[in-house]
């Protein structure tokens, strides 16, 4: 078995990822200083050198100066992602604005929330608006996703039996199976509380008194820099800058368009709050707007009634009245990941359902450490890193002691790594047997790369 299959074993137990979604645009801001040129092209794709520096100072942060043998690697990876996009544009495969606009937007909104939601950080570590960064994200994201698209193509017909992972784990040597900490699989209800609707209404005419102010003569920037509830934009006089159809949320957006220059909207309500918006100016599908926007007070009966709600679930669970899938859908958040899985939380770092104790936040760690398996949880109260209180119970599904990694313990686990191999290798004999079908040039300052030197030669063939 090779070692970087032993490796994936590795990974998939539990070693960390870092996070690179912070460290990405500051790189590129800077690498694009440089005189560029073309290093590579693969069919209608070019790298450029400035796009290979990008990666080499992406690896580099994370694991400090890398090899030269280690920049060859880096080359090639990118090479076969543009071999992916020019497949797939033959093929037909595309990725529409919207599934853009969607990966920007997470992308954007884990930036955000590792800073707390604080727009006013974001702009002052990137340079640039939330919607100028976002903006920037959009070809590299598009190319990205195209690549994987036309990957899951390639590999969508793919299936493991029984017998495969069982001899995947057979040719693993004894010796290398890692040892696993105590893991977890959890399920979960979320409930957010929500303004009442008295609040809503106080919000709603705060903001239309906001409104009549500016319809008598007072300026919307002062206005928006006094009131709005949104910091980022409030500091600029509510400017959101210039932003492409997709970026904003639906309501947003729809009264947003429906705008003459210099119109004001009337108030509009979304999953913020309420927004009074101002178009500036638009072209084409861009828009330039303002807004101010006033949040409803979330007061102590609303987090009484989410916490109650969580209650109500829990007692129907635990008398068989309701199973916790059907709890989840009439009780839980729809904005959760777990929402849509049966309440089950999936590992973000290994991509299964299982959890190391140390890995989950330190209220769930508490919870889950005096519970037994198949039991469900109180409600537990945690916090958001903009600070926003919520609410969720637990339900533990399983937990392993401290092991040796088995087939009988950790069958999932070897079926996912199975699977992976033979992908791997699909994709590897698709490469092979495409590179002589595809205009291939390599800048000759990496033709001393052995791993670059096949592409070429396997040109030549």
């Amino acid at each position: 078995m090779s070692k970087s299959l032993i490796n994936k074993l590795v990974v998939s137990c539990g070693i960390l990822i870092a996070s690179v979604l912070m460290v990405q645009v500051t790189i590129a801001q800077s690498t694009r200083q440089i005189i560029d040129k073309v290093v590579c092209e693969v069919g209608n794709e070019v790298i450029l050198l400035s796009d290979l520096n990008d990666q080499i100072k992406l690896a580099e942060s994370r694991n400090g100066p890398i090899r030269p043998e280690e920049k060859c690697v880096l080359l090639e990876n990118m090479m076969i992602t543009k071999l992916l996009i020019h497949q797939a544009f033959v093929d037909s495969v595309v990725v529409t604005d919207e599934e853009v606009n969607t990966q920007s937007q997470l992308r954007i909104d884990r930036i955000l929330e590792s800073m707390g939601n604080d727009n006013t950080q974001f702009e002052a570590y990137y340079g640039k608006t939330v919607n100028e960064v976002k903006e920037d994200f959009r070809a590299d994201l598009r190319n990205q996703l195209i690549s994987e698209k036309m990957r899951a193509k390639l590999v969508e017909d793919i299936h493991m039996t029984p017998t495969e992972v069982k001899q995947f784990y057979n040719n693993i040597p004894s010796d290398s199976l890692p040892y696993l900490s105590s893991e977890v699989e959890v399920s979960e209800i979320v409930v957010h509380p929500v303004a009442n609707d008295s609040s809503k209404a106080r919000a709603k005419e705060k903001l239309e008194k906001v409104a009549a102010r500016i319809k008598a003569g007072e300026k919307f920037e002062e206005l928006a820099a006094t009131f709005s509830d949104d910091p980022g934009s409030a500091r600029n006089g509510g400017d959101l800058g210039w932003a492409k159809r997709g970026s904003f949320v639906p309501e947003f957006e729809a009264a947003a368009y429906s705008l003459e220059p210099g119109e004001y909207s009337p108030v509009i309500v979304s999953d913020f709050g309420f927004h009074l918006i101002q178009l500036i100016e638009r072209r084409g599908n861009t828009i330039h707007t303002r807004h101010i926007l006033i949040k409803p007070e979330i007061e102590p009966k609303d987090f009484d009634l989410a916490k109650s709600k969580l209650i109500e679930a829990r007692h129907l669970v635990m008398t068989d009245s309701l199973s916790f899938s059907k709890a989840v859908k009439k009780y839980g958040s729809k904005k959760e990941a777990s929402f849509n899985n049966d309440g089950r939380m999936t590992n973000n770092k290994s991509g299964d359902t299982f959890f190391e104790i140390k890995d989950l936040e330190p209220e769930v760690y508490f919870t889950l450490d005096t519970m037994k398996v198949k039991a469900i949880s109180s409600p537990v109260e945690l916090v958001t890193p903009s600070g926003e209180k919520y609410f969720k119970i637990l339900y533990l599904n399983s937990r392993t002691d401290p092991h040796q990694a088995n087939l009988k313990q950790d069958y999932a686990k070897f079926q996912s790594l199975a699977k992976e191999s033979k992908k791997s290798d699909v994709l590897s004999k698709w490469m092979e047997s495409h590179i002589a079908d595809v205009y291939v040039k390599v800048d000759p300052s990496f033709t001393t790369c052995p791993n670059i030197q096949q592409w070429v030669d396997k040109k030549s063939k």
